[in-house]
């Protein structure tokens, strides 16, 4: 009669879906995690403009002038380290919990930002340069931390709309920055308030998620029984039938990865997703004053602009989510593919079109691009969650496998653009850049159309390590053996 009672309660609870429960407040907690993470991420590169050119901006404070080559390499020295904590963010977020990955993280970065005014002082861009890189690796872990995290925390059928509302946060982030450098630089603390202010911030987030941060349900200290059941009983949903959630000790099944179709399709969309961003992201200022003489980098409300419709199009497309969500006809893989075919195959006919825009033209290429970069963020309703679909177990050590090979992406996409384009004023040449990231488009989203999944794989739950040392159960276990 209990056990009737509890399943009665959860599908009062189920049914309701309008209550805020832990689950949507550790999801609040990534939101903002994220933006104090990607405004300390860009946060340098909106900077180096006050930091070389003091004495226009704001004179009280010391100039760095530097070569475009020296620039190019403090601004890449963040994603060396971001590429290189990819992999192994994973296992140790599935080790020692999400929560601890992702405070670590973003604790050592914040200090690492607070920092930069002084090593920018003491050991000019050389020191810096050894700064970034140690940010990028803090920030490598993240989104395999968050991965995780949302793994144990959101039910499959919530699992799209909640982590873009999540993952958006990375977009605000980014358009705060971008919005307030300016301000920042040109006020009596100077270009160096850019840096205290987004450490500062990161700080009292490291405070905040200390204390209400989880990194599952039955490590909340406030979530009530019947939130922890309700999840529970979803996840519970996707496994097999004679399957338990393994414990960290569970051999990783590497080859398994390597050999997955599903996955390999994924990795690849993800590739091809980083490639045309970063292309459109790093390359567009260029083309935009070179070749149709506007220059957005000067203007804080046009560089945003992309960043304000990534963020602003993924309410929308959490809407319809939603109502698809609804209609019980539509299986959760074409969902995954839906979107990602409007988040990828909308932007390659965009780009494809941009590629055509003259001169005269101007005001057509900033909505083309804006909605080209604003549409994209349909993504995260397709791959962005896909690795969770595939192996809850292993969610985040998967976004660390595909994150890293899509960062090398990223980092070659300008190299590949500096070959093509010789002459930054030629239209034509350009128009070879547009196309080649939107073949990489169509070839990436036709991969994961023909072959993406969003089952459960077998390999979620491979056999446990042998280790001919003690090893005690931890609690959830015991409890689970005395449950049956």
């Amino acid at each position: 009669m209990a056990n009737s009672n509890g399943i009665a309660k959860n599908r009062r609870f189920e049914d309701e879906d309008s209550g805020f429960g832990m689950r949507h407040l550790q999801m609040l907690l990534i939101f903002c995690g994220l933006t104090v993470g990607f405004a300390m991420r860009v946060n340098l590169s909106v900077a180096v403009v006050a930091m070389t050119n003091a004495t226009t901006v704001n004179p009280d404070f010391p100039e760095y002038p530097l070569s475009e080559k020296t620039k190019s390499w403090v601004l890449s020295s963040f994603f060396w380290g971001y590429v290189m904590t990819q992999v192994p963010a994973g296992a140790l977020a599935r080790r020692f919990g999400g929560k601890v990955t992702l405070l670590t993280g973003v604790s050592i970065c914040s200090l690492m930002n607070l920092l930069t005014p002084l090593c920018a002082r003491l050991g000019g861009w050389s020191l810096l340069c050894g700064l970034r890189f140690i940010e990028g690796l803090c920030q490598g872990v993240f989104y395999p931390s968050c991965h995780t995290i949302i793994a144990h925390w959101l039910p499959p059928r919530e699992r799209g709309s909640m982590t873009t509302y999540a993952y958006t946060g990375s977009q605000f982030g980014t358009i705060l920055m971008l919005v307030t450098s300016g301000l920042l630089a040109s006020s009596a603390g100077g270009w160096p308030s850019i840096f205290y202010a987004s450490g500062g911030c990161g700080i009292i987030w490291v405070f905040v998620y200390y204390i209400l941060g989880a990194s599952t349900p039955k490590d909340s200290k406030n979530i009530t029984a019947e939130e922890v059941q309700l999840i529970e009983m979803e996840l519970a949903k996707e496994r097999t039938v004679n399957a338990e959630l393994p414990s960290y000790r569970q051999a990783t099944p590497w080859l398994s990865f390597l050999t997955s179709g599903p996955f390999l399709a994924l990795t690849a969309v993800h590739c091809v997703s980083a490639w045309g961003y970063w292309t459109l992201l790093t390359q567009i200022p260029s083309y935009m004053n070179n070749v149709l003489g506007k220059d957005i980098k000067s203007n804080a409300l046009l560089s945003a602009l992309p960043y304000v419709a990534n963020f602003l199009l993924s309410f929308p497309f959490v809407w319809l989510a939603k109502c698809m969500e609804k209609r019980e006809s539509i299986s959760l893989a074409f969902s995954r593919k839906f979107f990602n075919t409007i988040g990828q195959y909308i932007p390659m006919c965009l780009l494809v079109a941009l590629g055509y825009v003259t001169k005269e033209q101007d005001t057509l290429a900033v909505i083309l691009l804006t909605f080209t970069v604003g549409i994209n963020t349909a993504c995260h309703l397709g791959f962005q969650v896909n690795h969770i679909d595939l192996s809850p177990n292993f969610a985040g050590t998967l976004m660390g496998i595909s994150n890293a090979l899509a960062s090398i992406m990223s980092l070659s996409a300008p190299l590949l653009v500096g070959v093509i384009v010789t002459d930054k004023h030629d239209a034509e040449q350009w128009r070879i850049v547009f196309f080649v990231a939107a073949g990489f488009y169509l070839v990436g989203n036709g991969l994961f159309v023909l072959f993406g999944r969003a089952d459960v794989q077998p390999w979620n739950d491979p056999p446990a390590k042998r280790d001919h040392k003690s090893i005690p159960q931890m609690e959830s276990q015991k409890s689970d053996h005395c449950d049956k």
